[in-house]
């Protein structure tokens, strides 16, 4: 049973993107990030939570007497601080909810140019996943891969990858296929004549000869190990870069920036400091970057960036008050998704109506937090009926924006009542709303058929 000092706090969590922690006597029992802290951790607290979800996570909520959150700027800072947290305070419910070995890692090698990897908690143990470069005696010869960092667990796949599309826009960085010239050089048979000093003294001169660029330098997401286009020394800060936000510490992670940006503008370096003040430019608006999205029960789906853009829109049919139905129909990404429509049955009650229908339906529909969370709701009508969606999407503790299309006399679109920015989304907003309209006359008309 949740007590009523629970319930209190949870109402005050922001609808910001974070961090939540269950504790139990001040002991951590469970980690979690979120999109909106309050809506997510509210979904713990729904009857049927318990009908999908593990032993563990039930153990937790029957243990638990108190909820931490910290807020992020961004979405994709949660994923990383969460899967630091996890990292650092081992919980329970975190770590044996499934088996650990499975969980993704990020990686980085210790080497003269380390590597940025995703490897598998198995594969960390085991310690042979990759082979890296090592030189002796002039001679290039392969090793057993040596960890210097490593950072997690990510317990989703798809999310990690997303989030490191993002960070390396930002830092640049090698990986797997990105060879580094002196290993390029080294491997012909004129570069065997030189030792590794005067490569490394003369490399950009050599590259030309002897090195080939990488698919990702080509691109912008590798700084050019390949060709010898940047220092180990300048590599080194960058990889440090890349520890700072993978660590949460963003507060020095900017700070750094500002003073290598400075060091670069001192030594006239310009086209380098303006790509520094580029990369703290987007740290500090990162929250704009919208890269997941909550679903209560199933976790985190991808959103909008490589993701899915989800809106389900509401009608009412009925005949005179008389055999009175409600739908639900979907649209991802601009496409209709015939298999997540949903047909109501209104409880034909006295005086009910449009708005005292839509309340029920919506109603019902939010406690199914099996289906995946909207990023928009559309409703067929004016404000009155825009107003009502909005009231239940708030008692339910839901923070998720509502538009309703407004139709002349001959039920033709002709205004969208809402916040201007969903205008981009016209077409998608007109398509589900005239699905809903469609697909309700249909089941109106077949229950009608049944009864008659």
């Amino acid at each position: 049973m949740i007590s009523q000092e629970i319930k209190k706090l949870i109402l005050s969590f922001p609808d910001t993107p974070g961090v939540y922690q269950f504790k139990r006597a001040g002991k951590i029992l469970y980690i979690g990030k979120a999109t909106s802290l309050r809506d997510r951790v509210k979904s713990y607290m729904s009857k049927t939570v318990f009908d999908t979800r593990s032993p563990l996570i039930h153990k937790m909520l029957s243990e638990f007497d108190d909820i931490e959150v910290i807020k992020t700027d961004s979405v994709l800072e949660a994923l990383v601080l969460e899967a630091h947290l996890i990292k650092k305070y081992q919980p329970e419910a975190n770590i044996q909810e499934k088996d650990n070995k499975s969980f993704n890692f990020v990686v980085i090698t210790k080497e003269d140019f380390p590597r940025v990897l995703v490897a598998r908690g198995r594969e960390l143990l085991q310690r042979h996943l990759h082979r890296v470069p090592l030189y002796k005696n002039g001679h290039y010869i392969g090793v057993p891969y040596v960890v210097s960092y490593f950072f997690g667990p990510f317990t989703n796949g798809g999310q990690l990858r997303e989030a490191l599309k993002i960070i390396r826009k930002m830092f640049p960085y090698r990986d797997d296929k990105c060879k580094p010239c002196v290993e390029q050089i080294l491997k012909t048979k004129s570069g065997k004549m030189y030792d590794i000093s005067y490569i490394l003294k003369n490399r950009r001169e050599l590259a030309s000869k002897y090195c080939k660029p990488c698919f990702n330098q080509q691109i912008g997401m590798c700084p050019g190990v390949c060709v010898g286009e940047i220092s180990k020394a300048d590599y080194g800060k960058r990889i440090k870069n890349i520890v700072l936000f993978f660590e949460g510490n963003k507060k020095k992670l900017i700070k750094n920036l500002e003073l290598q940006m400075k060091s670069f503008a001192k030594a006239r370096e310009f086209e380098k400091a303006e790509k520094v003040k580029r990369t703290i430019f987007t740290l500090n608006h990162i929250q704009d970057i919208a890269l997941i999205k909550e679903n209560p029960v199933q976790g985190f789906a991808l959103h909008r960036e490589g993701g899915i853009f989800r809106i389900e829109s509401y009608d009412i049919a009925h005949m005179s008050g008389q055999n009175v139905v409600g739908v639900m129909t979907v649209v991802e990404d601009g496409e209709i998704k015939l298999s997540d429509y949903r047909k109501f049955k209104i409880k034909n009650e006295p005086g009910v109506n449009d708005t005292k229908a839509l309340k029920e339906i919506l109603s019902r529909r939010l406690a199914h937090i099996e289906w995946k969370t909207p990023n928009l709701i559309i409703v067929d009508g004016g404000t009155a009926q825009k107003r009502i969606m909005e009231k239940v999407l708030r008692e339910n503790l839901f923070n998720i924006p509502v538009v309703s299309v407004v139709k002349d006399e001959r039920h033709k679109p002709k205004e969208i009542l809402g916040d201007k920015k969903w205008l981009q989304y016209e077409r998608e907003i007109l398509l589900s709303n005239a699905e809903a309209h469609r697909y309700g006359i249909a089941f109106h008309k077949r229950l009608r058929g049944k009864i008659i």
